[in-house]
């Protein structure tokens, strides 16, 4: 079986600035807790991860189409492409 490989990441691919550098968007509008932050490639939405209660990063790919995300956590240098079902390592961290 051959691997997978994400058609979407390129080295033309920019970090985004991050909408809310503080936490997940919506977990800080509704007074929510979060897990794990995901910083979405395409506009910068900052979204908290599957293992979190709301698993806002994982709804923002299925109403906004946006398919990448990094994670938003200090050290991690990673990216997970839903559509693709990809996960692979940076070189450096986005945070």
């Amino acid at each position: 079986m051959a691997a997978r490989t994400c058609t979407h990441f390129t080295s033309d691919t920019k970090i985004p600035k991050p909408n809310t550098p503080q936490g997940c968007e919506e977990c800080l509008a509704t007074g929510d807790r979060w897990v794990h932050l995901r910083l979405c490639l395409e506009c910068g939405h900052v979204g908290c991860c599957d293992s979190s209660p709301n698993r806002h990063a994982t709804k923002h790919f299925r109403k906004a189409g946006h398919p990448l995300v990094a994670s938003f956590e200090p050290g991690e240098a990673w990216v997970w492409c839903y559509a693709d079902e990809v996960f692979f390592e940076t070189a450096a961290s986005v945070r």
